[in-house]
């Protein structure tokens, strides 16, 4: 009787499950099961019955190695898995150190696009930086299971990186398009040629010289959407809004979002002469990192810091008595802005990272207009996401060999930024998130790990358990 309990309760669990992901294919499996609690045909646990200690232990941890593993690649792919805050793109909403719990369920899982790969690795194997973790056959369309919620505005959000696509193994930051370009630029301009070059030739360029110095760059690997890095933003536009940005506050349809209150900017501080001491750093919350002291130009006397700081830590800032002047960075050598622009490195008809936009973030079944001006904010959607293919000839555009003046977007589109502004490679630099790359919602902090601290206050006790809904 007791069996045929175990067995109901796990075949119900399966058959649920099975329901849910939508392939009946596993209802073949269920026999199995079966057997394991009621008939047992198959001597699944023979190695119970043996009499030799050091087998019966050797087979009781393979036994038990294999149940965790199975059970922890489930749990990781349908229902949750953790993430640790690697950067300060979020500082100090999320702070570098944090280790969240990520739901999966919260806006439904995806069934895997590669199934097959080593539990709880992303990309690569442990110890290595190019050895895959994965095998990348059978690679699956993209599914994904019933949710209990939807992506809303200023959500929190962890997913695949976009152009994360194709990756130089040593080079990882910037991305390999980015990469590509600058070296490229580099290259060419190193010939005296104009800075005002073509994109295309810049690319072009910066992959023959990336591919041909494997020891500076590493390999040129491609990786399948769900193998891509992981990233967390905060979400500030969803599918079918215009998104603009003026003097760095958002505007979403014409109307200012309330921004998040732990909002940073990256600040000049000069002082009267005297420094900042580490303890003036300390109580105003700037993070060692954080804390760079410009070079001291030609007929400069005064000390200048470069600081990110939220709305609050600048009133502090500015009531200490040695800080003489702040102003916020103007962001003039920020860097080139999505999309690339028909010159490298000029961005997009003059847009920043400060002022930008407007800019239609695409949603699933709307049709847009294509034009050569436009082109280069839909490009990536239409080859690499979509999988189309796209020409241009004598300034006609082409979509699958046919002549194309509009295109309607197969899937859902997302603009991701960090709330620490000036510190954050967003969507301002590569663009939209497709809905194929959500991962999932973080729904609080289960630890959080300071290294600036001494020994012992590196936990800091104060976000354990902190929900992350609630931080805005």
């Amino acid at each position: 009787m007791k069996q045929w309990i175990k067995f109901s309760i796990v075949a119900l669990l399966y058959v649920l499950f099975i329901v849910w992901v939508g392939n009946y294919w596993w209802l073949f499996l269920l026999p199995f099961i079966f057997d394991i609690y009621i008939t047992k045909i198959i001597p699944w646990t023979f190695w119970k019955k043996t009499k030799n200690k050091h087998l019966y232990t050797l087979f009781s941890w393979i036994d038990a190695i294999l149940f965790a593993l199975v059970a922890v690649y489930f749990i990781n792919l349908y229902i949750f898995q953790n993430y640790q805050i690697p950067s300060s793109s979020l500082e100090k909403s999320l702070l570098v150190g944090d280790f969240l719990y990520v739901s999966k369920v919260s806006y439904g899982p995806r069934v895997p696009m590669t199934p097959l790969s080593m539990p709880l690795t992303q990309h690569t194997l442990p110890g290595t930086r190019d050895t895959k973790s994965y095998i990348e056959w059978p690679e699956w369309e993209y599914k994904r299971l019933a949710g209990l919620d939807t992506i809303h505005a200023m959500d929190i959000v962890v997913f695949n990186f976009p152009a994360g696509d194709t990756v130089a193994t040593y080079q990882q930051n910037p991305d390999y398009y980015s990469l590509c370009a600058q070296v490229g630029a580099n290259s060419l301009m190193r010939f005296g040629l104009n800075v005002k070059l073509p994109q295309q030739m810049c690319m072009a360029e910066g992959r023959k010289i990336i591919k041909s110095n494997p020891e500076q760059f590493g390999r040129v690997l491609c990786r399948p959407v769900d193998r891509r890095e992981n990233y967390v933003k905060r979400c500030v536009g969803l599918p079918g809004d215009s998104l603009q940005i003026i003097d760095n506050n958002i505007y979403i349809n014409g109307s200012a979002i309330k921004e998040p209150e732990n909002k940073q900017l990256n600040y000049f501080v000069e002082t009267d002469g005297r420094s900042i001491s580490d303890k003036q750093f300390d109580e105003i919350g700037v993070s060692v990192d954080d804390r760079t002291r410009m070079p001291m130009a030609s007929g400069q006397h005064n000390p200048v810091f470069y600081v990110p700081l939220t709305a609050k830590m600048a009133d502090k800032m500015k009531s200490l008595p040695n800080v003489k002047k702040m102003t916020v960075d103007p962001g003039v050598f920020s860097g080139q802005v999505f999309p690339a622009g028909k010159y490298y490195p000029e961005s997009y008809k003059g847009w920043t990272r400060d002022n930008y936009g407007p800019i239609y973030i695409p949603r699933k079944g709307a049709t847009t207009e294509l034009t050569i001006d436009n082109l280069p904010l839909y490009e990536r959607i239409i080859k690499n996401y979509e999988g189309n293919t796209l020409e241009v000839k004598d300034s006609v555009i082409y979509i699958n060999g046919e002549v194309a003046d509009s295109y309607t977007f197969r899937m859902n589109y997302y603009w991701m930024m960090g709330d620490n502004r000036h510190n954050s490679a967003d969507s301002r630099y590569w663009g939209f998130v497709p809905e194929d790359h959500i991962v999932g919602k973080p729904i609080f902090i289960w630890l959080s790990w300071d290294k600036d601290a001494s020994l012992t206050g590196k936990i800091r006790f104060s976000r354990l358990f902190s929900k992350v809904d609630n931080i805005k």
